[in-house]
């Protein structure tokens, strides 16, 4: 509808404009994206078969919903994402604190301006975008917040007693009137503001210091909660969860592909650092394959989740690593490494919550035992399997790489190695080279170094070379080599 000539209610009801709930409003809409085939939530990956189908189905019943998930598994953005499917714009009754309806008012301001202005009543706009309200639930969050109480000040301005209705100042779910309003962490809230929340729901009254209005407000309520919470911090009481139309159970990415795809949308890179550093498609793979391994790591308290988040600030932390080392070098462009993985444990640390077992170790500990997990676990899709039991005198095609480390003793890789350095020690290693070329002989010239480095540390974390990090680098060796020749 256009709107920028509707300024009056008698001009709207002129054009034949129809009052909708904003249930039917979202339902509607999404049947029109659903006949043409249009993408619901975009740029949300991994959900197409499993959360999207769910909440659509609670979208079409008009329920209210609550997406329950562990961190960082896109609850918000699913919620923000629901403005999409309001119409762009909706009439309100000018100077309405409630957004009220032109054809269904509701609040005593609006009712007292249709009855003294008829159809000459003022209209604005309101475009979908303002017709979001987000809250975050915490312990100290009060009635007066989310539903509102009586305003001394606007009291004694309009000379008015605290019995009249006038005196009252919403709170935000009010303020939200054909809103959709979202609380983030329900279980936090305090019960006995959920329960302030039961006859907003289902009867549409508001109490508010004794006052009980009829106020039947239009809203769609989306609530997200994360199932840690019920243990740790409180619960949703359940007469509140029964009036809670569709429960969504939302997860992590089920495959690096989309792991990946998650995390290129979302970290925030500049143009300069995608021009000057090249990252190996294996070193995505590496990145996600850590999440994953934190996922079911004995180190990490699984039921607190390890978030995308965690995915998302590494691979910004890696590119800045690569992107140092060149600037110190005065290189203009730079290849990924896989020593750089050590410059995203600040990411992990602070990403991840750690059981007792992991508290003991350390943080740190934990984190490059993740990064050595991740190593083990891509190994054997590029080079042949290293059994944990073998016999010892057993033929390896890795025989000939260990050999030249027993032979040649140590072999460093310094952290501000030029490109030129960093590629001319790999290939000083012949055995490293054919192993490359023999297991993976179409790899790009540009990727087999990282690949070179896999190898290396692959047979580290399988236990046939050491590796010892120092002040400026990483020394790698044969495990018996410095002890045998001390002999």
């Amino acid at each position: 509808m256009k709107t920028e000539n509707i300024k009056t209610l008698g001009q709207l009801k002129k054009a034949g404009y129809q009052s909708k709930s904003i249930k039917d409003e979202l339902r509607d809409n999404l049947i029109e994206k659903l006949k043409n085939g249009e993408n619901t939530f975009e740029g949300v990956w991994g959900y197409e078969n499993s959360v999207i189908p769910e909440l659509e189905r609670a979208i079409l019943s008009r329920h209210n919903i609550n997406l329950l998930g562990l961190r960082g598994q896109a609850k918000t953005r699913l919620a923000r994402q629901m403005v999409g499917l309001l119409d762009e714009y909706i009439p309100e009754i000018q100077g309405s604190e409630i957004h009220d309806d032109p054809l269904n008012p509701i609040s005593r301001y609006a009712k007292s301006l249709l009855e003294e202005k008829g159809d000459d009543t003022p209209i604005a706009w309101m475009h979908r975008n303002e017709r979001f309200y987000e809250k975050l639930a915490t312990p100290d969050v009060t009635v007066a917040d989310l539903i509102g109480d009586v305003d001394p000040i606007k009291a004694a301005n309009l000379k008015l007693s605290y019995a009249d209705d006038r005196v009252i100042h919403f709170g935000m779910i009010p303020r939200a009137n054909r809103c959709i309003f979202v609380i983030n962490e329900l279980p936090d809230l305090q019960a006995r503001i959920q329960v302030s929340l039961f006859n907003i729901l289902q009867e549409g009254d508001i109490q508010i210091r004794g006052f009980k209005l009829r106020l039947p407000l239009d809203m769609q309520f989306i609530f997200t909660a994360n199932p840690e919470d019920y243990t740790n911090r409180g619960s949703i009481v359940t007469p509140l969860k029964d009036r809670i139309g569709s429960q969504i159970l939302t997860h992590y990415p089920e495959s690096l592909e989309v792991a990946k795809k998650i995390t290129k949308q979302e970290a925030r890179l500049g143009e300069d650092q995608n021009k000057r550093i090249y990252m190996p498609e294996l070193a995505f793979e590496l990145l996600e394959q850590i999440g994953f391994e934190a996922r079911k790591s004995e180190y990490v308290d699984v039921k607190s989740g390890v978030s995308a988040r965690m995915s998302i600030t590494g691979y910004e932390n890696l590119l800045s690593t690569a992107e140092r080392r060149a600037l110190l070098t005065g290189e203009e462009k730079t290849s990924l490494r896989l020593s750089d993985f050590m410059g995203i444990i600040p990411s992990i640390t602070g990403k991840i919550e750690l059981v007792y077992e992991g508290e003991q170790e350390g943080a740190a500990f934990v984190a490059e035992t993740l990064i050595d997990e991740a190593v083990k676990s891509l190994f054997p899709q590029y080079f042949p399997t290293i059994d944990k039991l073998e016999r010892k005198d057993a033929e390896s095609p890795y025989d000939e790489l260990i050999s030249w480390f027993f032979e040649e003793g140590s072999f460093e890789l310094l952290d501000e190695n030029t490109d030129e350095e960093y590629r001319s020690k790999l290939d000083g290693i012949p055995p490293l080279t054919a192993l490359v070329r023999e297991y993976q002989p179409d790899v790009d010239k540009k990727d087999s170094y990282f690949l070179k480095e896999l190898l290396l540390w692959g047979l580290v974390v399988h236990k046939k070379l050491s590796k010892h990090r120092f002040e400026r680098g990483y020394q790698l060796k044969d495990l018996y080599s410095s002890y045998i020749k001390d002999l």
